[in-house]
């Protein structure tokens, strides 16, 4: 699909991506957070249920902690495919520079997106309670990170989701564009609310959504408080959205959430009350220029 046929697609379709599992949060935070393989997959298919039609998925050991393994991934998506037809979209993020486990489940196991990380930042949290931060550390991605995984993508097939958690990481994708390495219609994820990158405003998403590849699409990812906020504000500019237990663990009211499929359910009502409405995962394929499955 061109890029000049995306201005066809109906702006009042969103795509609903669901984060299932994320990486730090645990079931002392929020008991709803799946880890095996198989919760995994029924969480997927709750969300798919509530109205999502793409999946962002981390892979988990059986005690909880992050694993890159390529089996465990594999697993997921056997998982998943068991119960719904749900698209799938991996997490690439590693603080190492080696990306051989990346690349490898991403040649091995083919999901139809991968997430991408498009710039080196402080990744940071601060307690304003404690007056001290709760972690502090660097993100690093530099170009040689990110061409070395785009290359297993290209090869496998598979779309990148450009994760942007500032301006700086969204004008920074034009060098790639240029080398071929990534070619539009693009896919732009723009995290907001996470310390050292862009804050949680709606001047924000306007200035990453002008900084945006044309004919492109985008989505907003609202990290913690002021998470429902900022899908809101995603929605009236004509984006897409993205929720879920790795993004935010609480319901609007406040009341911790039980599981993915409840707080899909509060982002498809969103959706709806602003005049729009979920995409099917057919449309979301046609929306997000990936390859239909038979």
């Amino acid at each position: 699909m061109s890029s000049e046929a995306k201005t066809s697609r109906d702006p009042n379709v969103c795509v609903v991506t669901c984060a299932l599992t994320g990486v730090l949060a645990n079931r002392n935070q929020c008991p709803g957070i799946p880890y095996t393989p198989a919760e995994i997959g029924e969480e997927a298919r709750r969300a798919h249920d509530a109205g999502a039609s793409v999946v962002h998925i981390h892979a988990r050991n059986d005690d909880g902690s992050p694993t890159f393994s390529p089996a465990v991934f594999a697993k997921i998506r056997e998982e998943v495919r068991a119960r719904s037809p749900v698209i799938l979209n991996y997490s690439t993020g590693t603080m190492s520079d080696d990306v051989t486990e990346q690349a490898t489940t991403i040649r091995e196991t083919r999901p139809e997106i991968a997430a991408l990380n498009m710039g080196t930042m402080n990744y940071s949290k601060y307690s304003e309670k404690r007056k001290d931060f709760v972690f502090d550390m660097v993100f690093p991605n530099t170009y040689s990170k990110i061409i070395n995984l785009l290359r297993a993508m290209n090869e496998a097939g598979v779309k990148p989701e450009l994760e942007c958690f500032d301006s700086g990481h969204t004008h920074g994708v034009w060098p790639l564009v240029d080398m071929g390495v990534l070619k539009p219609p693009l896919q732009y994820s723009f995290i907001v609310n996470v310390l050292g990158g862009i804050p949680p405003r709606v001047e924000s998403l306007q200035l990453q959504a002008q900084l945006a590849v044309p004919g492109s699409e985008w989505e907003v990812i609202g990290i913690s408080h002021g998470h429902w906020k900022m899908l809101a504000a995603a929605l009236v500019l004509g984006g897409n959205i993205r929720t879920g237990l790795e993004d935010h663990l609480y319901l609007p009211s406040g009341q911790m959430a039980k599981s993915n499929g409840e707080m899909v359910e509060t982002a498809v009502g969103l959706v709806r009350t602003v005049g729009r409405r979920p995409a099917t995962v057919d449309e979301a394929r046609q929306i997000l220029n990936l390859p239909r499955v038979a």
